[in-house]
């Protein structure tokens, strides 16, 4: 059964995107603060948040892999910018005009594998992917990625999977750990070795700095794809 492991990389939309009513919307609670310095504070906080949500933000990277072969590819984005494509061993890196392209060549990529691989898809990447195909009518070839949580068919998650579904909520023995931290416990190298993380996607952005974000979107998905396979090994069929 064939798997792809991927992952996504968001950057904000500049805040010129929104109306006025839908600023004030995104930043009604600062307005309860009466203190000027914590209300700018606060409006700071929610900005960041805005790569977290795809009615602020956008995709502009989504690298994968086939779990088995580790052939696979990174589709990329990159304002004004034209570059083509390239291979770094058995992964191409290809750069695509806007996110509509992107989106449209990842669906192209997932409908031929019965089950995906990813880390906190099933609360992040997928959610922000459906979306943000919608909202530009890219057409989406899997649909069944948010189906039944407690199967890791056609979907493994593998925060779900590290964590029981939860089992312990936020303080007990199976909290959740980020990627990076599960990686250093496993012995697996973290994506963030590096010195990038993704906090810094969009400064990166900015700074023109388009194939730092793929690459290191790539790291994400190499480590995935190890942590899956100590995971199968170890600990697959746990009940």
């Amino acid at each position: 059964m064939a798997k792809l492991v991927f992952d996504i990389e968001t950057s904000a939309l500049a805040l010129e995107n929104f109306d006025e009513a839908q600023q004030e919307y995104l930043f009604r609670e600062c307005q309860k603060l009466s203190d000027e310095t914590a209300r700018a504070t606060r409006r700071a906080e929610i900005q960041q948040q805005f790569n977290l949500w795809p009615f602020t933000a956008q995709v502009v990277c989504i690298a994968m892999l086939n779990a088995e072969t580790a052939h696979g590819q990174v589709l990329f984005t990159a304002a004004d910018h034209h570059e083509e494509a390239s291979e770094t061993g058995d992964v191409k890196f290809i750069f695509c005009v806007d996110e509509a392209e992107l989106l449209t060549a990842f669906w192209d990529v997932a409908k031929h594998y019965e089950t995906i691989i990813t880390f906190n898809g099933r609360g992040f990447d997928v959610p922000f992917i459906y979306l943000r195909s919608a909202l530009l009518g890219v057409p989406i070839s899997r649909k069944d990625w948010l189906g039944y949580r407690f199967q890791t068919d056609p979907h493994c998650d593998l925060a779900e999977q590290l964590t029981f579904y939860g089992i312990s909520g936020r303080d007990g023995a199976a909290r959740r750990f980020n990627l990076d931290f599960y990686c250093k416990a496993f012995g697996i190298e973290s994506p963030k070795s590096h010195g990038v993380t993704g906090t810094d996607v969009n400064s990166l952005m900015a700074a023109g700095r388009y194939r730092d974000i793929a690459e290191y979107c790539l790291r994400d998905v190499n480590a995935t794809v190890l942590l899956y396979k100590l995971w199968k090994e170890r600990l697959a069929g746990v009940k």
